[in-house]
């Protein structure tokens, strides 16, 4: 059975499983101030056009968030998020487990506008009877695979700052939402529009990781105490460096984002083709299409998604995700069966 269930069921690339085997005897400091680490986090500060950038890796998206998100926030501060925001739906409460509250804003693409935040902050005006909102968290891509244009991040950027608010971007899947066909976002106008961003390896290429940028370093200023207190400072921390040091010297972490997409785009085509639409229209390598809970039976026989959730008796969306591994004569196979399916 073929998996279309997440983009992290592969290991890593060979460039990564190579450059750990090749260094692997070469010793080095610990805790992120190796030689690769070093290195990975000025190749990063030029791609994003900012060299006061504070970077620190860790190993993964839920360990970013909270630390990240804790870090910034008072006792009685809360974070705004989308109804669909990881932080909301899939963390199993780890931000309010820190004692700050998540605020959530219903959303028909899962994207926050500067009017959502508005109202939040009007609701929640009665101080200091109810937590303050300080900082708006998103994600590109989005959990339901929308993507962020560079108007529309670039107006909550301006609402944030004169509200006094932090602006953080959660990029799990952010290579796939920058080379979406449609994008028109780089990763310096991340860096420009938001205070603090994340790049995510573990869902596109790497073994695990994901670097965290403060654009504004003097957000970080102790945040590397805050590592350490939450267990996310790695002794052997060359294992993630080496990791992003690969995927950004030559840019294979694009390379690789494309191809996700490239498959998760034939998939859409393909799916159109037979007459059926989609819950949000596809733009990465998230696809949510809605088809006759028939098809999805028999689809399931031969092949591994999610059934996202229900639309009737007869309908239901499903999430079929391709990652940079995805072989495409299995992707072609899934058409096939689809088509045979639908015929």
């Amino acid at each position: 059975m073929y998996s279309f269930k997440n983009d992290y069921a592969e290991g890593a690339h060979p460039n990564i499983l190579h450059k750990l085997i090749e260094t692997n005897l070469t010793q080095q400091t610990g805790y992120g101030e190796d030689d690769y680490s070093i290195e990975a986090k000025e190749i990063l500060r030029q791609k994003i056009q900012n060299p006061d950038a504070a970077i620190y890796f860790v190993s993964g998206g839920t360990q970013t968030n909270l630390i990240v998100i804790s870090s910034l926030l008072r006792p009685h501060e809360a974070v705004i998020s989308a109804n669909t925001g990881h932080i909301y739906a899939n963390e199993t409460g780890a931000i309010e487990a820190t004692g700050h509250r998540v605020i959530t804003v219903e959303t028909e693409n899962g994207k926050l506008k500067p009017g959502d935040i508005e109202n939040i902050i009007q609701a929640y005006s009665l101080r200091p009877h109810v937590v303050k909102p300080k900082l708006v968290y998103i994600s590109n891509s989005t959990e339901i695979g929308t993507i962020y244009t560079k108007s529309e991040i670039g107006r909550l950027s301006i609402y944030c700052k004169s509200k006094g608010l932090y602006l953080f971007l959660d990029g799990a899947r952010l290579g796939h939402a920058l080379t979406a066909k449609n994008n028109d976002l780089t990763l310096s106008d991340i860096s420009h529009f938001t205070d603090v961003f994340y790049i995510g390896g573990t869902k596109n290429g790497a073994l695990l990781g994901e670097a965290i940028i403060f654009n504004r370093a003097d957000l970080a200023t102790d945040f590397d105490y805050m590592l350490k207190q939450k267990g996310a400072l790695l002794a052997k921390g060359r294992l993630l460096g080496i990791q992003f040091l690969e995927l950004f010297r030559d840019d294979l972490y694009f390379s690789l984002a494309k191809h996700a997409n490239g498959m998760a785009m034939k998939i859409a085509h393909a799916i159109e083709a037979q007459g059926y639409s989609f819950l949000t229209p596809p733009r990465t390598n998230q696809i949510f299409p809605i088809l006759p809970k028939a098809v999805i039976d028999e689809l399931m026989r031969q092949y591994d998604f999610y059934e996202w959730k229900a639309i009737d008796e007869q309908y239901a969306v499903v999430r079929i995700i391709t990652s940079w591994a995805t072989d495409e004569n299995k992707v072609d196979a899934f058409i096939d069966s689809l088509k045979g399916v639908t015929s």
